[in-house]
């Protein structure tokens, strides 16, 4: 069947195949593509329809949001076209994430609006607690561990999404959850969040502080704290608040579904009338509910069998408390690289800095700036003192670290850049080859001396993620937020391998030094290692981190090491998969790692804004 758009048709069900309603006469392709099949809901600003994509071979469904204001209230009606219009902005700009909706189209009609998003199968929470009952403890805490990464996301975007509760979080058939409806969502950056706007939300979920137009990071934690509640009690909201003393009091309600005081607490943070007592951000929530008795445990290991009989390197004596703390940066550490002869690191921050330390003293040699957004990948241009950083502003930029001068600066994707790898190995009259990797799913390939383009890579679905090139200089590996990790030929810039093991989201990949170890750190608590002879799986890590965001083999290959949610900085031993160490000292999620070249050092960088810098006794 095809839905006829016509708000007015009195008759809009038409054949599965009309081009125009034989009621009305309306087109039925919206934007020449959009074929609607029925309605699936409806309110006092519009209809949402299941409609299918013609225009692929596939023809995949897809969801249409028609926009179709009613009333006599013009401010209203000014609000929801603004609002419509708003999250349309706000999909665009978080792009492509597996628990967001993409938008496919935003198309304007006349005096309609339309929004074309990716269909999400499934049933939101509220179904699922009316068909299944109250969560559990674990339940509620398994929920966390996946939602919370995801709000992360969005705040990372500098969006507030102000409408989270049970009804926008769709639960897919495979388990996964998604989050919905942006319309309510802003854009939040130090002017905005210092002003008031729109009263927007829904009452029983909504902040204090948003209540009153002001929201901020935190009202997503507040409606996050009261969704959780409704999910342990399927009570109202509103009748958990006791308005006589000013508190929630929904523990009373839980006699036959009791929770531990571990978890209570931490729901009761995210409750907190003030936002300063509150959790600032998912980070800080993660962290708790890692660190609390329930889950706390030491890591499994399950060595598949020995790897290569490496010698020992002296990463194994690294000491607990650290050298030296670098502070600087006014955002997370998001990645460090030493220079080739050790004498720099460099790293690279959400706050838009690159800085150049001197790795002995610690001592900052640069502050370079010049990206818009944050910084996500930085690597040493070889033979040189360049630097190549990454970026979110969807520019690549070489820098002169003894100046701190930009040297280039290639526009090279449609979307912010993620990673960067550089090998100076192929062609080498053409100089080093740099291979970029970005949240727009392609992988570009430039000479770094020109920065001309060689090859785009097509392959990967969403984000790629992670890069690294093997050490002859032959291929080049690719991870990304698709789940899926693959090999290049870099001389062809043709597919090899796709690995084929079920993994989650690839976070950060490293090569042994002698070419023959692929290591992976992924969001679902795991380091997984491959033979890259055959691509065989050889050895599974287990970490009790929420999720792994780095990875790195020690220089002579003998130790790897690899860190995340928890704080805590692990290394095994390769050739037994027994772990050696374990360091503590950053104060929040560890995001990179890297090794210096004598492997007496490892540099960690946190979104506690600090490194730390550990060597051996």
């Amino acid at each position: 069947m095809s839905y006829c758009l016509n708000p007015s048709c009195q008759k809009p069900k038409n054949p599965p195949t009309a081009k125009y309603c034989h009621s009305c006469g309306e087109r039925l392709l919206l934007g020449e593509r959009y074929r609607p099949l029925k309605v699936l809901a409806q309110g006092g600003f519009g209809k949402t329809f299941l409609a299918k994509d013609e225009a692929k071979p596939s023809q995949p469904h897809c969801a249409i949001k028609q926009f179709l204001p009613q009333g006599e209230n013009r401010k209203h009606i000014q609000t929801a076209v603004r609002l419509f219009h708003q999250e349309a902005l706000r999909l665009d700009e978080l792009g492509k994430h597996p628990q967001i909706p993409e938008l496919l189209a935003y198309i304007v009609n006349g005096d309609r609006q339309y929004l074309v998003q990716e269909f999400i199968a499934g049933e939101h929470l509220a179904a699922e607690l009316e068909t299944k009952g109250c969560f559990n403890e674990a339940q509620l805490r398994h929920f966390l561990a996946e939602f919370l990464p995801l709000l992360e996301f969005i705040h990372s975007q500098h969006v507030i999404h102000r409408d989270i509760k049970p009804e926008n979080i769709i639960r897919r058939p495979d388990g996964k959850l998604v989050l919905v409806d942006f319309g309510a969502a802003r854009f939040a950056t130090k002017t905005v969040l210092g002003k008031t706007g729109t009263v927007v939300g829904s009452v029983r979920y909504v902040s204090p502080e948003q209540a009153i137009g002001k929201a901020v990071f935190a009202s997503d934690i507040y409606s996050l704290g009261v969704t959780c509640i409704y999910l342990l009690t399927k009570i109202d909201p509103l009748e958990l608040f006791d308005t006589g003393i000013g508190d929630w009091m929904w523990r009373k309600y839980l006699v036959t579904n009791p929770i531990s005081d571990a978890l209570a607490q931490i729901i009761n943070r995210m409750l907190e009338i003030g936002t300063q007592k509150r959790y600032q951000s998912p980070r800080e929530i993660l962290i708790d509910l890692s660190s609390s008795p329930e889950t706390k445990q030491n890591p499994i290991i399950f060595p598949i069998f020995p790897l290569l009989g490496y010698p020992q390197c002296c990463c194994e004596s690294l000491r607990q408390t650290e050298v030296e703390t670098l502070s600087g940066h006014d955002g997370w550490v998001q990645t460090l690289a030493f220079s080739p002869d050790g004498q720099k690191l460099g790293s690279g921050s959400t706050d838009g800095t690159i800085k150049v330390w001197e790795a002995a003293t610690g001592e900052v040699l640069q502050t370079i700036k010049g990206h818009s957004q944050a910084i996500r990948t930085i690597v040493w241009v070889p033979q040189t003192n360049a630097i190549a950083t990454g970026s979110l502003d969807r520019t690549i930029k070489v820098w002169e670290t003894d100046t701190a001068q930009a040297l280039s600066t290639i526009k090279a994707h449609a979307d912010g850049i993620c990673a960067l790898a550089i090998n100076a190995n192929v062609k080498p009259q053409i100089g080093a080859v740099l291979a970029s990797g970005s949240k727009d799913s392609a992988i570009k390939l430039w000479q770094t001396d020109t920065n001309q383009q060689i090859y785009t890579l097509n392959g990967h679905s969403r984000a790629v993620t992670s890069l690294v090139f093997t050490p002859d200089g032959k291929h080049l590996i690719s991870g990304g937020d698709d789940r899926t990790i693959k090999l290049w030929q870099v001389t062809t810039g043709k597919l090899v391998h796709t690995f084929s093991q079920k993994i989650g989201w690839i976070n950060h990949l490293a090569i042994s030094p002698n070419g023959e170890i692929l290591a992976c750190a992924t969001d679902d608590k795991t380091i997984k290692l491959w033979q890259l002879t055959d691509g065989k799986l050889i050895q599974t890590l287990i970490s009790p981190s929420c999720a792994l965001y780095a990875v790195a083999f020690s220089p002579d290959g003998s130790n790897l090491a690899a860190a995340g949610d928890d704080k805590t900085i692990r290394v095994w031993r390769v050739n037994t998969g027994e772990l050696v160490n374990s360091l503590t000292g950053h104060t929040s999620s560890i995001l990179t790692l890297a090794f210096h070249p004598s492997g007496k050092m490892l540099a960690s960088g946190s979104s506690d804004r600090t490194i730390k810098l550990w060597t051996g006794n």
